[in-house]
């Protein structure tokens, strides 16, 4: 268990150079959506919808999710055409459904101006990733950006958050990494970074424990405007 800091600006970023975001829950509200995605792609193979077996898949990366697909629900389609078609079925939503968080925006225009690094380290796809960034007009804040289908072990370990952190040329101590569940939280800890966890509606009702993990916790990236001290 770690002790949970009030968010500030000042108090969060100091001796930090890299600031390394995870995509769905935390700089963008999608959660919602692979809820919908479930439900539709299993009622094609007649598979009712278990709400229970998301937990299993957190933080797993999309080709560990198509494995615990065929593995769990008996799917005879290949782990390359199961993520195929997760991609075709999210790719309007992610263009036209889907929004940044609430001073999301903000806070990477903020960490621009303080010259730190950011990444992107997702257990999204590349191609899904890449579009979103693209469509919100955020990929130019990131230097880097990464998918756990990179590395060999998706969320918690912290496989994605090293590769990120290398690829910055930036020593794991001096991150900070945002996200939004525990498997992500646990991930960028065993990491050796420091924590933020972001609130997300999906995973509400986990956020107490969430909290006492985490090194910092958020309701909204506002908080981190107000926050900040003048100079």
């Amino acid at each position: 268990m770690r002790e949970n800091e009030k968010a500030r600006v000042d108090i969060m970023l100091d001796g930090i150079d890299a600031v390394l975001f995870d995509l769905d829950g935390t700089l963008i509200d999608s959660m919602w959506m692979w809820e919908a995605i479930d439900i539709e792609y299993l009622k094609r193979f007649n598979i009712p919808f278990e709400k229970s077996y998301q937990k299993d898949i957190e933080g797993m990366s999309m080709t560990e999710t198509a494995i615990y697909f065929k593995e769990h629900f008996g799917i005879n389609d290949s782990v390359e055409k199961m993520k195929s078609d997760w991609n075709d079925m999210a790719w309007n939503k992610y263009c036209n459904e889907v929004e940044l968080k609430e001073g999301a925006l903000s806070f990477l225009e903020l960490l621009r101006k303080k010259n730190i690094k950011m990444g992107i380290g997702t257990s999204n796809s590349i191609e899904l990733t890449e579009i979103v960034l693209e469509k919100k007009n955020i990929r130019e804040y990131f230097e880097e950006v990464h998918t756990a289908n990179e590395v060999k072990k998706g969320k918690p370990f912290p496989d994605i958050y090293l590769l990120v952190a290398d690829k910055l040329g930036v020593s794991p101590e001096r991150c900070l990494v945002f996200e939004d569940i525990y498997q992500g939280i646990c991930a960028g800890m065993n990491a050796g970074m420091k924590t933020c966890l972001v609130w997300d509606n999906y995973s509400k009702e986990h956020w107490n424990k969430n909290v006492r993990t985490a090194d910092y916790s958020i309701k909204s990236f506002e908080e981190l405007q107000s926050n900040e001290e003048p100079a």
